[in-house]
């Protein structure tokens, strides 16, 4: 089979090419999936030039979340059958024609979804889910501010917050951006961050500050945010695609009341497996009852995996980019 191989840990993609490797055979308890689709996230970036905290041994294939077919079965396995649609993923293995991967990560698609959209909500709706509602424990009502609305993490926080009856505010630095994800997902209000954002969020939650700011930006961005969270608000560091990481003067979360929350969706259902296993299946449920709709910026194949890294590394994509045949 074919398949994208980081064979170096190097910038700009130079260590990665599509190989010939020999197609996986599925062990107990695992099934083959003929990949349709898979999206392309932050991580599967960062690991190519060895920056995530999950450093597998080269070469591997990354790729986190996959849609496609049931290729055939290891053994042990019950509640499949070949030829059926499902969704799921792991750390590594979905940019290639097949994966192999525990059925117990296995659901089926989403009916109301197409391979390509499957492909997209996994980590990026997982990661809004366990931030919003495990961590800042989302109330219906108060205003959250998502940083970086467009990119694949924050776009899924929009939806998601919509869906759970919070008023959104969408930030970002394009307003092309902004208006796309207007037209998307209706947020309450839009703000560009250039030149600063503190006042503008605080007109718009009349002076209070939003009650739970989403940022998967980090940089200035976190700087700024630190001024307009509400008292008791949560702030929930998702990432830091700008390259800083930001620190916090403690006297700020004392004063203003405000607390600094972590969010590793991953692992938080490493930690807590049956959380985990509900987490799942309540993004699962909100997909298959059209309550959340991931958003496809771009379908492309193998062989243009570097345009769809591109469009993620370079900020030019809304929603998800997402390698698919």
């Amino acid at each position: 089979m074919r398949a994208l191989v980081v064979e170096d840990l190097e910038p700009d993609f130079a260590g990665c090419a599509v190989r010939d490797v020999p197609t996986p055979q599925p062990g107990p308890g695992e099934a083959l999936v003929r990949v349709r689709a898979a999206s392309v996230n932050f991580p599967d970036l960062l690991m190519t030039r060895g920056d995530y905290q999950f450093k597998p041994p080269l070469p591997f294939t990354p790729g986190l979340d996959i849609a496609g077919e049931v290729a055939a079965l290891g053994e042990g396995v019950t509640g499949l059958r070949i030829g059926d649609a499902v969704v799921g993923g792991a750390r590594l293995g979905g940019f290639a024609e097949y994966a192999a991967l525990s059925a117990s990560a296995l659901k089926p698609k989403p009916a109301r979804l197409s391979f390509a959209e499957a492909a997209a909500y996994g980590a990026a709706y997982l990661t809004a889910y366990v931030a919003l509602v495990r961590r800042a424990r989302l109330e219906p009502g108060e205003w959250v501010l998502v940083h970086g609305a467009a990119g694949g993490v924050g776009l899924a926080a929009v939806d998601l917050a919509k869906a759970l009856g919070a008023r959104v505010i969408a930030a970002s630095a394009s307003d092309d951006k902004l208006e796309t994800v207007r037209a998307l997902y209706a947020p309450d209000a839009v703000v560009n961050v250039t030149g600063g954002f503190r006042e503008r969020v605080k007109e718009i939650t009349g002076g209070r500050g939003a009650d739970v700011i989403y940022d998967p930006v980090g940089g200035d961005v976190f700087d700024e945010s630190v001024r307009c969270i509400a008292f008791d608000g949560r702030l929930l560091v998702i990432g830091f695609t700008s390259g800083r990481i930001p620190n916090v003067s403690v006297n700020m979360p004392l004063i203003k009341g405000f607390s600094v929350m972590g969010v590793r969706a991953g692992e938080y259902g490493r930690q807590f497996p049956e959380k985990g296993r509900e987490n799942a299946e309540a993004i699962w449920t909100m997909a298959d009852e059209g309550v959340i709709r991931p958003h496809v910026h771009a379908e492309l194949p193998l062989d243009r995996w570097r345009e769809a890294f591109d469009l993620l590394a370079e900020r030019k994509v809304v929603g998800k980019a997402v390698i698919a045949r």
